[in-house]
């Protein structure tokens, strides 16, 4: 019997222990929370109540249709503005207005590589236009002429696309001897730049023909 008292007593206590340890564990968290509340003294705020703030305050909703066509016009001169200002920026090359495959440094010495020469694949998109017109002439010996042309010229056009290719490679890895592109991704991209027609290019040329680029 003595020993069955003994245990209950140390158990008691044992549970008096365990109770004094929650209790202070549950005052050193509610002290924490009351901290971080103190300090930062209000809940955070919603992401959709943050852009409003950051926006202003909304306008009043238009009185008259008169108001509401005239705060449509202002807004699409806007957007026409905005839209100008980033095709005028992506023309005169600034890389954040440029698509990814134009961007960085080497893609602009290539860019200026191609506008400084005298390509023939620059007369593609006219001999495409040739061969339609040659297509709607009813006479059999003029739409062979147009045929053979047009064979030639292209055959031309892909070995000119060859050799200025890895003329572009060359000297891309001569310039920038860290540069990770391709060999084929650069000829390709110099191809693509050789056959459009010059004042259609994008971003526009920054060199003249025969200007040796820096």
């Amino acid at each position: 019997m003595r020993f069955l008292r003994r245990n209950a007593k140390e158990t008691a206590e044992t549970a008096d222990e365990g109770a004094a340890e929650v209790m202070s564990a549950a005052e050193q968290n509610s002290s924490t929370a009351r901290t971080r509340t103190t300090g930062k003294g209000r809940p955070t705020p919603k992401r959709r109540e943050a852009e409003r703030r950051r926006r202003g305050p909304v306008p009043p909703p238009p009185r008259t249709q008169r108001e509401a066509m005239r705060r449509m016009r202002g807004n699409k001169e806007e957007r026409r503005r905005a839209a100008a200002e980033r095709r005028e920026r992506m023309m005169a090359g600034d890389d954040r207005y440029l698509m990814p495959r134009d961007r960085g440094p080497v893609r602009a010495y290539v860019r200026d590589l191609v506008d400084s020469r005298r390509n023939l694949m620059g007369f593609f998109m006219p001999l495409a236009i040739v061969v339609f017109l040659a297509l709607l002439v009813p006479s059999v010996r003029v739409q062979q002429y147009a045929t053979l042309f047009c064979t030639v010229m292209l055959a031309l056009m892909i070995i000119e696309g060859l050799v200025l290719g890895m003329i572009v490679t060359r000297r891309v890895r001569a310039k920038f001897p860290n540069a990770t592109d391709r060999g084929l991704s650069l000829g390709w991209y110099a191809f693509v730049r050789a056959s459009q027609v010059r004042r259609l290019r994008v971003p526009r040329p920054r060199v003249r023909v025969g200007e040796r680029p820096a």
